[in-house]
């Protein structure tokens, strides 16, 4: 098509003029036509009408400048990928992207939600993706929607849009497999300038076309039955005998828990001699899961001989609390020791389940000798600040001159005013310096010196090891930081990474002396589970339980947990105060909900040792994961994924309904909880 030949009239005939150029693909098998609601859709109709392929939605949103919302900034799409584009001569502050991010992110779910219904996303994987807009400006949103999509392992991704600018089509070009742009009027302008009826499209027209391609293909399968699988199952609906049978089949695997005192003798079993129990937890927030856990390591280290506890938490803020645990730090009680958790969530850490193990733990370890006593760690990264301050300090009372050196190299952070986030958005898209070749430098010198410390266990080498941990912190929380802004699934990556590489310097660390330690790690589901038996490896993520198996084999067992209904301590938003709300029952055929119909309010599946059972819980169901944040208006969305439960863990451990986690300081809110009558229906 020429300049001439535009206008277009519509979106419908745009899309049936792209379709014209999208022709070498008819009849390829595996072909599916992806559309960027709402603009896309009436043109994504058209190709996937002309093509003969299936249709369906990929959302993605624009971020928009503040105060100049027709700027994008760049963009998000399903999968959690976030793509920036720099403004030239416009600034913004890492606070203003966060705010219009969580907006957007809301948007985002809301429309999958409403466009999709209940109906899964048709697969990705292995397929030739055509993925169409009704226009290329800034090509942030497609830029962004060609990144998720990537993550899903297309055989072939084509890009493809009526009209578009010649440098954002070039540029895609990078991205994609092929790029279509049927049109590339100069100047370009903008993307309704080339229509001659532009409105913006409704959520209805969007059903409406979904439902109207859904129905043409089927009857086109029906028609013609031998030409390709149906991509468009029925929403699942397990019937009642399937249901039964495994319902029936649970209950005669199942070991009740009563609150006896010997209740997890058949775990402590399962884990016999593994030196790592991964011990998980399905949300943030709930009491049962922290007192399980507790129970379950107390067991572990009076019975087994673990001489660690390992948590999804901050390092600086956990060693305060391993100094305590120790008779080595100036706090007077487990509630002081645990105060340095101030970033949110503190609750996580700073409740009344931690402070009552934690007091335990210092009164096991009374009267021990130090290398006999059972430490506190953290392994997460988000203590970049201080972390820079804690290797500081230790190079100011060991060695001024070496102070003075990480110093200057440190300094590099400064423009960033001790914001984390900051630092990332001002480094990942070149408004400030990069400080990765400065933390480099610092963590080289640290393990020089940790290198030189004599092996024989003291003081003087656990500093110089939580020292030398600080600065491993800092060079992988710069690039978690740096990475953040672009990929989901990078940073993801990263942060599990690191708490595996946390893991294996602790267990060099305490067994320098030739007596390998054995740990107890707690964390999320979502990290301790193995990774490549959920969906998480399908959008190409891995994790600590995934990382330690591959590492550690049969000596990293992992224990996951999971609750059918109940309370829950969570924020509405990040970094919002905590709330004590309900948590809906398990969706219909979730795994939540199988283990609700078994009758047994709290029991222990052994997954590893039973073939049967193995086999039994093998297919696919979803599973819920809340975390720091629980939406229950958008629970399927937000909070549940698909696992392989055989895959996933040896051991789960279920608990029917399950009270809010209670925070050492409620704030204002969290007493009150939810009042029932506002509480919202179910999906």
């Amino acid at each position: 098509m020429n300049k001439a030949t535009l206008p277009f009239l519509d979106r419908g005939q745009a899309g049936r003029v792209l379709a014209e150029k999208l022709m070498p693909y008819f009849g390829r098998a595996n072909l599916l036509v992806l559309a960027l609601p709402r603009g896309g859709v009436a043109v994504g109709f058209e190709v996937a009408r002309a093509l003969q392929a299936p249709l369906d939605i990929f959302v993605v949103r624009k971020l928009g400048l503040p105060g100049h919302e027709e700027y994008a900034m760049g963009a998000i799409a399903s999968g959690g990928v976030r793509v920036m584009t720099p403004l030239p001569g416009l600034s913004v502050t890492a606070e203003d992207v966060a705010e219009v991010v969580a907006r957007e992110q809301a948007e985002l779910v809301r429309r999958e939600h409403l466009y999709r219904g209940q109906r899964p996303p048709i697969s990705i994987e292995g397929r030739t993706v055509i993925v169409v807009d009704d226009g290329l400006a800034t090509g942030a949103s497609m830029r962004a929607a060609v990144l998720a999509i990537r993550q899903q392992h297309p055989a072939h991704l084509v890009v493809a849009v009526p009209v578009g600018a010649e440098d954002s089509c070039q540029a895609l070009r990078d991205e994609a497999d092929d790029v279509v742009c049927a049109a590339m009027p100069y100047p370009f302008r903008a993307v309704g300038l080339w229509y001659k009826h532009f409105p913006q499209a409704s959520d209805d027209e969007v059903i409406a076309l979904l439902e109207e391609s859904r129905r043409e293909h089927e009857q086109a399968l029906r028609q013609h039955p031998a030409q390709q699988k149906n991509p468009f199952p029925p929403p699942q609906a397990h019937s009642p005998h399937s249901a039964n049978g495994l319902v029936q089949g649970l209950q005669q695997h199942l070991q009740p828990l009563t609150g006896a005192a010997h209740d997890y003798d058949p775990l402590m079993q399962l884990i016999g001699p593994a030196r790592f129990a991964l011990l998980g937890e399905a949300s943030h927030g709930t009491q049962e899961f922290y007192r399980e856990r507790a129970a379950i390591t107390r067991r572990l280290i009076t019975e087994k001989g673990f001489t660690a506890i390992a948590v999804e938490a901050d390092w600086p803020d956990a060693w305060r609390v391993n100094r305590y645990v120790r008779g080595l730090g100036d706090d007077a009680d487990a509630a002081s020791a645990l105060s340095g958790f101030q970033r949110f969530p503190a609750w996580m850490w700073r409740n009344t389940e931690v402070r009552d193990f934690v007091e335990w733990l210092r009164e096991h370890n009374t009267g021990r000798a130090l290398e006999a006593q059972v430490g506190f760690y953290g392994i997460d990264l988000y203590s970049l600040f201080t972390s820079i301050h804690e290797v500081l300090d230790y190079l100011e009372r060991v060695e001024p001159e070496a102070a003075q050196r990480a110093r200057y190299r440190y300094s590099c952070f400064d423009h960033a005013g001790e914001d984390s986030q900051a630092y990332g958005y001002a480094a990942s898209f070149g408004l400030a310096p990069s400080c990765e070749d400065a933390v480099v430098q610092q963590l080289r010198e640290m393990t020089r010196r940790m290198a030189d410390m004599p092996a024989t266990p003291g003081l003087e080498r656990d500093e110089a090891f939580y020292a030398h941990q600080n600065a491993r912190l800092v060079r992988n929380a710069e690039e978690y930081y740096r990475t953040m802004f672009h990929a989901r699934v990078s940073s993801w990556n990263l942060r599990d990474s690191h708490m595996v590489e946390t893991l294996q310097a602790l267990d060099r660390h305490l067994g320098a002396q030739g007596t390998p330690p054995k740990m107890a790690v707690w964390a999320h589901n979502s990290h301790l589970g193995d990774a490549g038996s959920t969906e998480m490896s399908d959008r190409g993520e891995w994790n600590v339980g995934q990382l330690m198996r591959d590492r550690y084999a049969g000596d990293a067992v992992r224990v996951g947990f999971s609750t059918h209904h109940g309370w829950v301590t969570a924020a509405t938003d990040w970094d919002q105060p905590p709330q004590r709300k309900r948590v809906r029952d398990g969706l219909h055929g979730s795994w939540e909900d199988v283990f609700h119909q078994t009758g047994t309010s709290r029991f222990l599946l052994n997954l590893r040792d039973s073939a049967g059972l193995r086999k039994l819980v093998e297919p696919l169901r979803l599973q819920r994961a809340i975390g720091v944040i629980y939406r229950p208006e958008t629970e399927r969305q937000s909070h549940y994924f698909h696992t392989h439960l055989a895959g996933q863990f040896d051991a789960l451990i279920h608990l029917d309904e399950t009270r809010a986690l209670e925070p050492l300081d409620k704030g204002p809110v969290w007493s009150a909880g939810e009042a029932p009558e506002t509480f919202p229906s179910g999906l």
